[in-house]
């Protein structure tokens, strides 16, 4: 296998019948949130379950907390017993077809309740079908697993924390959306436009290339290498989701000071439209 957290098609094609091994779906759409599922129904790899980014990946909206709250682990463990995984032991292999988009939010939530036997497709989807590997619409039955999560609840900050070290000297707050975005030239999604204060910009689509393959790590060491002195990176995007792919990127590269703002431009705007 290669890096822990990304494996190859080839690789995944020859490991389908592993009894440790659980797929999962992750494919989605932001404006139409039904189309993942659709898909799913439509083709996926043999063997795959379907997790949504809104109704598993995460809470139901509140007033502030952003647009894809954590799920609550009481909510979410359930679910992924249904799916037959089982805590420290099923080996987990998520994929979108957006660039790591979505199904690194799964890789990052499964460590997050201490399950680090997660990794991504890499190419996703797309280089899976390119490939002209097996694809289904057949569902099948899991076996029960059995999951107890343990939250690493160092890995996240809230806005208060946010607010509290934005300015530190040493500490890097890094806004993962488009460029676009963060200057506050446009915003399709949430009520305001711009970025938090004294955060820098560090495009969560540059670890990938146009075909979602993950770059080579020597490729990405760039992008981080003006952040390396920091003691702590905290990490956000509109709210919680593609932040994860930069995460993704900085966990393989050794980086371990790494926070992601779960809440996002989201959660802090939604404190500016209550104050305006």
């Amino acid at each position: 296998m290669q890096d822990p957290s990304i494996i190859s098609p080839q690789w995944l094609v020859n490991h389908l019948n592993d009894e440790n091994l659980v797929i999962i779906d992750c494919r989605f759409r932001l404006a139409t949130p039904q189309w993942g599922y659709q898909q799913y129904l439509i083709s996926h790899i043999p063997g795959a379950f379907y997790l949504d980014l809104d109704r598993d990946l995460s809470s139901p909206i509140g007033k502030h907390g952003g647009r894809h709250p954590l799920p609550n682990p009481e909510t979410l463990a359930p679910k992924l017993e249904s799916l037959g995984i089982t805590w420290g032991k099923t080996f987990v292999v998520a994929y979108d077809d957006f660039r790591f988009a979505f199904a690194s939010r799964l890789w990052w939530l499964l460590r997050y309740f201490g399950h680090f036997q997660v990794a991504l497709l890499d190419g996703g989807w797309n280089g899976w079908t390119k490939e002209g590997y097996p694809v289904t619409d057949q569902l099948i039955t899991p076996k029960p697993g059995q999951f107890m999560p343990q939250l690493q609840s160092d890995w996240i900050v809230d806005i208060n924390t946010v607010k509290e070290k934005k300015d530190l000297p040493s500490v890097t707050l890094i806004d993962s959306r488009a460029g676009e975005r963060y200057r506050g030239e446009y915003e399709p999604t949430d009520p305001v436009a711009g970025h938090i204060p004294g955060a820098v910009n560090a495009f969560w689509e540059r670890v990938s290339d146009e075909q979602g393959y993950f770059r080579p790590l020597e490729e990405q060491k760039p992008l981080w290498s003006p952040y390396q002195d920091s003691s702590e990176l905290i990490l956000y995007c509109g709210s919680g989701v593609t932040a994860c792919v930069n995460l993704l990127s900085l966990e393989m590269l050794g980086y371990k000071n790494t926070k992601l703002y779960p809440g996002g431009w989201s959660d802090w705007c939604s404190y500016v439209v209550d104050n305006s």
